[in-house]
Protein backbone atom coordinates (compact mmCIF):
# COMPACT_ATOMS: atom_id res chain seq x y z
CA UNK A 1 0.00 0.00 0.00
CA UNK A 2 1.17 3.44 -1.13
CA UNK A 3 0.77 6.83 1.05
CA UNK A 4 0.43 9.05 -1.93
CA UNK A 5 0.70 12.33 0.91
CA UNK A 6 4.01 10.86 1.44
CA UNK A 7 4.49 11.13 -2.43
CA UNK A 8 3.36 14.74 -2.65
CA UNK A 9 5.81 15.25 -0.37
CA UNK A 10 8.57 13.62 -1.96
CA UNK A 11 7.94 14.66 -5.14
CA UNK A 12 8.56 17.97 -3.96
CA UNK A 13 11.17 17.63 -2.54
CA UNK A 14 13.27 15.66 -5.32
CA UNK A 15 11.87 18.40 -7.88
CA UNK A 16 13.62 20.97 -5.30
CA UNK A 17 16.71 18.85 -5.43
CA UNK A 18 16.66 18.42 -9.00
CA UNK A 19 16.40 22.26 -9.77
CA UNK A 20 12.79 21.90 -11.50
CA UNK A 21 10.32 24.61 -11.77
CA UNK A 22 7.43 22.61 -12.07
CA UNK A 23 6.32 18.96 -11.77
CA UNK A 24 2.93 16.63 -11.67
CA UNK A 25 1.01 14.63 -9.53
CA UNK A 26 -2.47 12.77 -9.72
CA UNK A 27 -4.80 14.91 -8.63
CA UNK A 28 -6.65 14.17 -5.03
CA UNK A 29 -8.70 16.83 -3.25
CA UNK A 30 -6.32 16.74 -0.52
CA UNK A 31 -3.22 17.21 -2.49
CA UNK A 32 -4.73 19.95 -3.73
CA UNK A 33 -5.48 21.72 -0.63
CA UNK A 34 -2.16 20.51 1.03
CA UNK A 35 -0.87 22.60 -2.37
CA UNK A 36 -3.07 25.25 -1.79
CA UNK A 37 -1.65 25.72 2.16
CA UNK A 38 1.73 25.59 0.51
CA UNK A 39 0.75 28.41 -1.68
CA UNK A 40 -0.69 30.35 1.40
CA UNK A 41 2.38 29.68 3.12
CA UNK A 42 4.61 30.86 -0.03
CA UNK A 43 6.92 27.74 -0.32
CA UNK A 44 5.60 27.17 -3.97
CA UNK A 45 4.38 29.07 -6.72
CA UNK A 46 1.03 27.86 -7.94
CA UNK A 47 -0.90 24.56 -7.84
CA UNK A 48 -3.11 24.00 -10.58
CA UNK A 49 -5.50 21.32 -11.49
CA UNK A 50 -5.39 20.51 -15.30
CA UNK A 51 -7.57 17.54 -16.95
CA UNK A 52 -10.86 16.89 -17.78
CA UNK A 53 -12.38 13.29 -16.86
CA UNK A 54 -11.03 11.55 -13.32
CA UNK A 55 -8.58 9.71 -15.13
CA UNK A 56 -6.87 12.92 -16.98
CA UNK A 57 -6.74 14.94 -14.07
CA UNK A 58 -3.49 15.71 -12.43
CA UNK A 59 -2.18 18.73 -10.35
CA UNK A 60 1.24 20.69 -11.52
CA UNK A 61 3.11 22.23 -9.01
CA UNK A 62 5.12 25.35 -10.06
CA UNK A 63 7.87 25.91 -7.61
CA UNK A 64 9.21 28.92 -5.92
CA UNK A 65 12.43 29.90 -5.70
CA UNK A 66 14.84 32.95 -3.55
CA UNK A 67 17.59 33.01 -6.36
CA UNK A 68 19.30 29.86 -7.06
CA UNK A 69 17.79 28.84 -3.33
CA UNK A 70 14.99 26.78 -3.24
CA UNK A 71 11.91 28.25 -1.04
CA UNK A 72 12.09 24.69 0.96
CA UNK A 73 14.45 23.07 2.73
CA UNK A 74 13.12 20.32 4.14
CA UNK A 75 9.75 18.15 4.56
CA UNK A 76 9.15 15.73 7.13
CA UNK A 77 5.99 13.41 7.08
CA UNK A 78 4.93 13.14 10.94
CA UNK A 79 1.65 10.79 11.00
CA UNK A 80 2.13 8.24 8.33
CA UNK A 81 -0.68 5.22 7.59
CA UNK A 82 1.22 2.63 10.13
CA UNK A 83 1.23 5.38 13.13
CA UNK A 84 -0.64 8.02 12.74
CA UNK A 85 0.39 11.26 15.32
CA UNK A 86 -2.65 13.62 16.92
CA UNK A 87 -2.23 16.73 19.03
CA UNK A 88 -4.94 18.29 21.19
CA UNK A 89 -5.59 22.11 20.53
CA UNK A 90 -3.26 22.57 23.86
CA UNK A 91 -0.87 20.49 22.93
CA UNK A 92 0.08 22.46 20.23
CA UNK A 93 3.33 24.56 20.51
CA UNK A 94 4.94 26.79 18.61
CA UNK A 95 7.71 25.18 16.17
CA UNK A 96 11.67 25.16 16.93
CA UNK A 97 12.64 26.51 13.98
CA UNK A 98 12.53 30.05 12.88
CA UNK A 99 10.51 29.23 9.62
CA UNK A 100 8.64 26.36 10.08
CA UNK A 101 4.91 25.31 9.45
CA UNK A 102 3.05 22.23 10.54
CA UNK A 103 0.34 20.94 8.84
CA UNK A 104 -2.61 19.73 11.05
CA UNK A 105 -5.62 18.22 9.42
CA UNK A 106 -8.74 19.23 11.62
CA UNK A 107 -12.04 19.23 11.56
CA UNK A 108 -12.41 21.78 9.52
CA UNK A 109 -10.15 20.67 7.15
CA UNK A 110 -6.39 21.23 6.54
CA UNK A 111 -4.49 24.49 8.62
CA UNK A 112 -1.73 25.36 9.71
CA UNK A 113 -0.73 24.68 13.41
CA UNK A 114 -0.70 28.42 14.38
CA UNK A 115 -4.63 28.31 12.85
CA UNK A 116 -5.52 25.35 14.29
CA UNK A 117 -4.18 26.31 18.05
CA UNK A 118 -5.80 30.12 17.46
CA UNK A 119 -9.21 27.91 16.06
CA UNK A 120 -8.91 25.70 19.39
CA UNK A 121 -8.78 22.64 17.05
CA UNK A 122 -6.30 19.19 17.58
CA UNK A 123 -6.10 17.01 14.97
CA UNK A 124 -3.34 14.57 12.62
CA UNK A 125 -0.17 16.27 12.05
CA UNK A 126 0.39 15.35 8.82
CA UNK A 127 3.76 17.31 7.88
CA UNK A 128 6.46 19.89 8.79
CA UNK A 129 7.96 21.87 6.20
CA UNK A 130 11.06 24.21 6.79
Amino acid sequence: MTDPVADFLIRIKNAYMAGRKEFSVPFSDFKKRLGELLVEQKYITSIEEEGKTPMEKVLVVRLKYHGKEPAISNIKRISKPSLRTYLKARQIKATSRKFSVQIISTPEGLMTANEAKKKNFGGEVICQIW
